[in-house]
């Protein structure tokens, strides 16, 4: 063996995906290192420790991780029961990282800020793959060091790097000086923030899941008045597939909050593409395109930003990736996952072969590997994880023998002018798509493309 292959395994972030890496390489056998930016593992999730996940605990604990738990006298909460971000970290990813095998292999406070090779640049190429992966780390009051690995597994997500305001992609004009009243994701408000949106004007801009649960909890709150402000018109895609969401708990939500806006409860605003926001001294004003030309909204008094994240690829760029050119995903990955024809939620089985880059040895799990596209579950990356490990561990068979079946949504409509479900029209009851008998559509149609759950 190799000096370099005697090196451990680098797993950065101690999240679910980072942890179930660790709990596959440790049940293998093959020596690694977590690095976690936070105070401790699981950090980004404890940051939305108050939100209940629509993924039962069944389908949100790792095999492997399950397994050596489970000799550890552990035991599962209700299969069927929905945990809250806190109850992820309490009682599965806090368990699992004191394990021995991987508590003794885990540091928090440690900051991958950059990957390279030692001693060369990625436009190097001669004995490229025999040189160690060298990784710079930093702690809180910014020390640094570097340690070397064998291989990379960046697991490290996207929490921390939220998409801007702007429709654009860009931060509106004037964002940066309304930083302080903008909360980017899902802030506490019926708990540790109350105080800031009890009684105020909320406007909440978002399409997604992360929107739709802070919408619902301000309603609870009184005297308060939510805007929700989305960038799309295809109402129907935002609100799920109901009924026929294989997640019931995902299903419920869009259905709730489609009662709420049909209600008057919550102010809906469609087709607004933000591009500025004023502090008019009455308030914050919005400002965006549409169809009919710019359109100034009402003031309001804090906004909330649920637009998603981005990954940040800045600590690898001295690295040879290869990624999908829109969605910053794992470019193999991206086919898959591409929200402008995929909404079902649906993806091929994958492993380690479509989440490593020309960058021999470095590999991206998790959301990460998703780039922008926002239909990550647990699910996938536990077999993304699963497939590197075996792969590292020099067991082939085991890494290219990958499965994965996803609860369906129930709806594949996209925002597509003309779009159309498997095989036929869009019905008037959209949750209707995907229905067992639905033909998948080729990916490069206009539709969900997604075919059945398999």
């Amino acid at each position: 063996m190799s000096a370099v292959q005697e090196l451990p395994v680098a797993i950065i972030g101690a999240g679910p995906i980072g942890l179930a890496a660790a709990a596959n390489l440790a049940e293998r056998g093959v020596a690694f290192r977590v690095y976690e930016a936070g105070e401790s593992v699981g950090a980004n999730i404890r940051d939305w420790g108050h939100v209940r996940i629509f993924t039962p605990w069944e389908q949100s604990v790792d095999s492997v991780s399950r397994r050596l738990l489970e000799a550890s006298g552990w035991k599962m909460p209700e299969a069927s029961a929905l945990p809250t971000g806190g109850e992820l970290y309490e009682h599965y990813l806090g368990p699992l990282a004191a394990l021995p095998m991987l508590a003794r292999n885990i540091e928090t406070d440690a900051r991958v800020v950059a990957i390279t090779r030692r001693g060369i640049d990625k436009v190097a190429s001669k004995d490229r793959a025999d040189r160690p992966f060298a990784l710079r780390i930093t702690d809180r009051v910014g020390r640094e060091r570097v340690v070397y690995s064998r291989a990379v597994i960046d697991a490290s997500g996207t929490w921390h790097n939220p998409n801007p305001l702007g429709g654009s992609g860009i931060e509106a004009l004037g964002e940066a000086i309304s930083r302080d009243h903008l909360a980017y994701g899902m802030p506490d408000v019926l708990g540790r923030e109350r105080s800031r949106y009890e009684g105020k004007r909320v406007a909440v801009v978002g399409a997604g899941y992360s929107a739709i649960n802070v919408l619902l909890d301000l309603v609870r709150l009184r005297g308060t008045q939510a805007a929700w402000v989305v960038r799309g018109r295809n109402m129907a895609r935002i609100y799920g597939g109901g009924d026929a969401d294989q997640l019931a708990a995902r299903g419920r939500l869009g259905q709730h909050l489609r009662s709420l806006v049909e209600s008057g409860t919550i102010k809906l605003v469609t087709d607004f593409s933000i591009e500025a926001i004023t502090d008019t001294g009455i308030g914050l004003v919005l400002t965006g395109e549409t169809d009919h030309g710019s359109v100034r909204l009402s003031p309001v008094d804090e906004i909330i930003v649920a637009t998603g994240q981005r990954p940040d690829l800045a600590m690898a760029r001295e690295l040879r990736l290869e990624l999908d050119p829109w969605l910053e995903s794992v470019k193999a990955l991206g086919p898959m996952i591409d929200p402008n024809i995929h909404s079902c939620g649906s993806v091929d089985p994958h492993g380690h072969r479509e989440t490593s880059h020309p960058e021999p040895g470095f590999y991206t799990i998790g959301v990460k590997s998703y780039g922008r596209a926002p239909t990550f579950l647990l699910l996938t990356g536990y077999e993304q994880a699963r497939s590197v490990a075996a792969a590292l561990a020099g067991d082939m068979a085991a890494a290219d023998d990958v499965h994965l079946v996803l609860p369906d949504t129930g709806i594949c409509v996209t925002d597509f002018e003309g779009a159309d479900c498997c095989g036929g029209p869009v019905p008037a009851n959209a949750s209707a798509c995907c229905a067992a008998d639905a033909v998948a559509k080729d990916p490069g149609e206009k539709g969900c493309g997604c075919g059945v759950a398999a």
